[in-house]
């Protein structure tokens, strides 16, 4: 363990089984692992090569046959977690499922078919849990790292110390990508593999200085195209140790050689992972050429080791979400004291409506807390329309340890906490989504206008109950007489809801 990283496993915490799903453009793989006595011992590992990315259509579509063949992988995953309760289990998508139309209807037969929800990450926040996996598989050290991992779909280049990232990209470029597009037919020439390590010096150029200012000392990839790599050039005995700029250009030049992927006679080199090796080179000799590269380390830990670290730190309050929060909130000048008496507030509304309104997805109150605290964001750009620009700011900034969805949900709560209920921007998400999201809106909205004269005076807890979309507040005797604003402010608010379908009674 890196020095000064905190410590994510408890050695006194009871034994607990975890997974992690990781959904590539290339492979799709499982990982589960137990976390006993502060070690994390793998109980099963499972990779099919599905190559996602060969059947991602022109138009952001996904060919037949390729989405049977990534539903067939799903439902074999599937029939390993559907014992596991969903908070022990978590599965993202990356590259493919980052451009798949959503009304293809994909994620959601994918869904059903693992019996787990699915979250889909932005590049930048797969470049984070790559590195927090590799960084738990590396000897402890405080040098900078540049990590490496050359996914189907998407190169990730991170600089970093010890657990902490310091520089995250994500480049468009892949194993899949670069051999669809120069070596397709099988053939592999010269002149086609300068045109793919251009395009991947292309990837690397607006980026280059950037990360070769940071002054890294070591070179580390991860994931399975590195690892082909590293395996072939450790078999041909040509670098004993990890990937050489040396050894990697003779490889290089042996494909070359070769003129086609069948002829390829390289020892080490599998027969699934034949098809898409030319692409991973070029993307891999792009990274050495254009970063300065001359030796990599390999990692055995990639995305899922990062998923299941993730998982584990949020129990143990290291959660990654909490910080970025804090730091949104200081950024954009959040007024904290007033956004904690709304959060406050709005987790006891939860609270007591949790069991009626069944919120059961384990993101739920997390969202509510942290729309709370964030709802004001947009004030630091103008007061008029705030919540609309606290909205955009949420739905595209780059935010640590949140997925796309997430970050959806926490822009539609944000949108919706006062004057118009944001119907449309619920309807753009999930379905099974769309109506704990607008009760969760409706409990920011009321928690909002109850502090709306931002009083440091303690208001009474009022007394929530819900039935369906039925919803009523009840107040001690004689408050609501005593302050009339708030009673208009609720009629007022009575009139909104019951636009969106609520019926709001109070007394």
């Amino acid at each position: 363990m890196a020095t000064g990283s905190p410590p994510l496993l408890d050695a006194d915490a009871s034994p607990r089984l975890v997974a992690a799903v990781d959904l590539g453009s290339n492979s799709f793989h499982l990982l589960v692992a137990r976390a006993l006595g502060g070690d994390l011992q793998v109980i099963d590992r499972i990779k099919e090569m599905v190559r996602l990315g060969e059947g991602l259509t022109p138009d952001k579509m996904l060919s037949p046959e390729v989405a049977e063949r990534a539903l067939a992988c799903l439902d074999r995953f599937g029939q390993r977690l559907r014992a596991m309760p969903p908070g022990d289990v978590r599965a993202v998508g990356t590259n493919t499922l980052r451009q798949i139309r959503p009304e293809s209807g994909f994620l959601e037969r994918a869904e059903r078919a693992l019996g787990h929800p699915i979250d889909v990450i932005a590049g930048r926040e797969e470049a984070r849990l790559i590195y927090l996996g590799v960084a738990h598989g590396l000897a402890a050290g405080e040098e900078l790292r540049l990590v490496v991992d050359i996914g189907g779909g998407s190169t990730e280049l991170i600089v970093g110390r010890g657990f902490t990232p310091r520089l995250r990209e994500s480049l468009h470029m892949g194993c899949v990508t670069l051999s669809q597009r120069y070596f397709a037919d099988g053939r592999i020439t010269a002149r086609a593999m300068e045109r793919a390590e251009l395009a991947g010096a292309l990837e690397v150029r607006p980026i280059r200085a950037l990360f070769r200012r940071t002054g890294w000392h070591k070179a580390v990839g991860s994931s399975g195209t590195i690892k082909a790599i590293a395996a072939v050039i450790a078999a041909e005995g040509w670098c004993p140790d990890g990937i050489s700029a040396a050894a990697l250009e003779r490889l290089r030049n042996a494909l070359v050689a070769a003129g086609s992927v069948e002829a390829l006679t390289v020892k080490g080199l599998s027969e699934q992972r034949r098809p898409v090796f030319p692409g991973g080179v070029a993307a891999l000799r792009a990274v050495f050429m254009h970063l300065g590269v001359s030796h990599m380390q390999v990692s055995d830990e990639a995305l899922r080791e990062g998923l299941i670290y993730e998982m584990l730190g949020r129990d143990q309050h290291e959660d990654v979400r909490e910080r970025t929060v804090r730091s949104l909130a200081q950024r954009f000048g959040v007024d904290r004291t007033h956004a904690t008496r709304v959060e406050e507030t709005a987790t006891a509304l939860f609270a007591q409506s949790a069991e009626p309104w069944q919120f059961t997805h384990p993101n739920d109150p997390f969202a509510l807390g942290f729309a709370a605290r964030l709802h004001e964001i947009g004030l630091i750009i103008s007061h008029s329309s705030y919540q609309k620009h606290g909205a955009y700011l949420l739905r595209n900034a780059d935010l640590s340890g949140f997925t796309r969805q997430a970050q959806q949900v926490l822009a539609a709560l944000v949108l919706g906490h006062r004057r118009k209920f944001p119907g449309a921007e619920i309807a753009a998400l999930p379905e099974d989504r769309q109506v704990a999201v607008r009760r969760l809106c409706v409990l920011l909205r009321l928690a909002v206008l109850m502090h709306r004269g931002r009083s440091e005076k303690a208001l009474p807890d009022p007394q929530l109950r819900v039935e369906g979309e039925a919803i009523r507040l009840e107040f001690p005797d004689g408050w609501l007489a005593r302050h009339p604003l708030t009673q208009l402010e609720l009629e007022e608010e009575a009139a909104r809801l019951a636009t969106a379908g609520f019926t709001l009674e109070f007394g």
